[in-house]
């Protein structure tokens, strides 16, 4: 087994023996490292769907407008060095190895102090924020892992700029039963001085999240339905315009085919605008170029022809899914593979998907992960409708029917988890191009 191989199963065990710390012990750990004192503006990005799409828009920006940017984002889908990379490169299996070792050494500093042992996402956090102090790139993105106030990045106590994207139903749990807990949640991380970003969904979010940036001193820039107009969609594209108070109206295009991406591009532009406000010379052709270029695994991601991985993993996410495949161009059946963890609402998210009526053959599937809801439950739920359905312990096995059925005109999504995508994009790259 190689250091990093040694370092990843570490890490993979943590969750056994040690539980989620406060902000304040995460914060003490990064001045103790050296990461309280940052040289790069730091981008905070929280919401219940979208994080990963804004930091990837975002940082396709920056990096057009000649700037190294460091992004830490969760969860990987197939590579665990993917939440921690500067522009389009993973941090490398040795620099993983040595920030890995100095949070150990981190760690047995921090339980001389009383400090507990780091979680899971505390530890990849502290080991990218170690990461980037070495590499000083010129800005830093850091989406949260969940939630926001109690979050290992809400850590970073002066960031340049916040986003808050969609505030839907996920993690009740942790996070509250209601729309109005769940965006105070998210509201912990607006910060007094700092503006924050965020759409102009649901009244109940917007609302809580307005009084909070009120409440504290944080300029409140939202993002309006009026604000966007002209969505085209073809040939792969998305185009668009948005109208915003530096830029006023810029014509855009996206090289995706999700609808949902409009509006997480759109905030990665306002994101842009409150930087340039700030001095950082972000032109509109680096905002073109930058989102044109923008790419985001997992999302609606057309891994061959006529076959899309979507990690849409709670309602809102479905209903996001099933508007882009509506007008996504079929000739032939739909087919979907579906995979869902235990503690998601996955009864609403099947009954949309089975209400819509868009699919002619469903394979589900447990997923390898010890969440995943069990066949049993799922079977339960997917019988109450009269859809062709067929139940697979093995989520190979069951994409594996999908392609076998598959006619040249059909087209297949995979959706529910994001770990059901990473399962199959790891197959992926174990199966010759012409079995796939």
């Amino acid at each position: 087994m190689t250091a990093f191989e040694q370092a990843e199963q570490y890490i993979n065990e943590i969750p056994r023996f040690a539980g989620k710390n406060t902000v304040e012990d995460t914060s003490r750990l990064l001045t103790i490292a050296g990461c309280d004192r940052l040289p790069f503006p730091v981008i905070h990005v929280a919401g219940t769907n979208g994080k990963g799409s804004v930091c990837a828009c975002l940082a396709s920006i920056l990096k057009e407008s000649g700037r190294r940017v460091g992004i830490f984002t969760s969860p990987h889908l197939v590579d665990i060095r993917e939440r921690i990379r500067i522009d389009d490169e993973m941090i490398s299996e040795n620099r993983f190895t040595e920030v890995f070792r100095e949070v150990q050494v981190l760690a047995e500093e921090g339980k001389k102090e009383g400090l507990s042992h780091p979680s899971f996402f505390e530890y990849l956090f502290l080991m990218a924020m170690i990461y980037f102090r070495d590499e000083k790139p010129d800005a830093v993105i850091l989406e949260t892992g969940l939630g926001g106030r109690l979050d290992a990045t809400n850590s970073i106590k002066h960031p340049a700029l916040c986003v808050i994207t969609e505030i839907g139903f996920d993690h009740m749990q942790y996070l509250g039963n209601t729309l109005e807990e769940i965006a105070g949640e998210k509201a912990g991380i607006i910060k007094k001085g700092v503006p924050v970003i965020f759409p102009d969904r649901r009244p109940e979010t917007t609302r809580v999240l307005v009084n909070r940036a009120k409440e504290i001193g944080s300029r409140a820039v939202l993002l309006e339905k009026s604000n966007i107009l002209d969505i085209n969609t073809g040939n792969k594209n998305i185009d668009f315009s948005l109208h915003t108070g530096y830029y006023n109206y810029i014509g855009l295009s996206l090289h995706m085919v999700a609808l949902y991406q409009v509006e997480n591009a759109s905030l990665a532009v306002l994101a842009a605008e409150e930087l340039n406000r700030e001095g950082y010379l972000i032109g509109e052709e680096a905002i073109r170029k930058g989102l044109l270029g923008a790419y985001w695994p997992g999302r609606m991601e057309e891994v061959q022809p006529g076959i899309f991985l979507d990690g849409a993993h709670n309602e809102d996410g479905i209903e996001a899914l099933l508007a882009t495949v509506k007008v996504i161009p079929c000739r032939g059946e739909r087919k979907l593979l579906f995979g869902v963890v235990a503690d998601k609402q996955y009864e609403k998210m099947i009954k949309r998907i089975a209400e819509s009526g868009l699919f002619t053959e469903i394979a589900v599937t447990t997923l390898s992960s010890d969440r995943s809801a069990s066949l049993t439950e799922l079977s339960k739920l997917w019988r109450q409708y009269e859809l062709p359905c067929r139940f697979y312990e093995d989520a190979g096995e069951a994409f594996g029917w999908l392609l076998a059925g598959r006619k040249e005109a059909d087209v297949i999504y995979v959706a529910g988890s994001l770990y059901l995508i990473g399962q199959i994009k790891s197959l992926k790259r174990r199966t010759p191009d012409d079995r796939f």
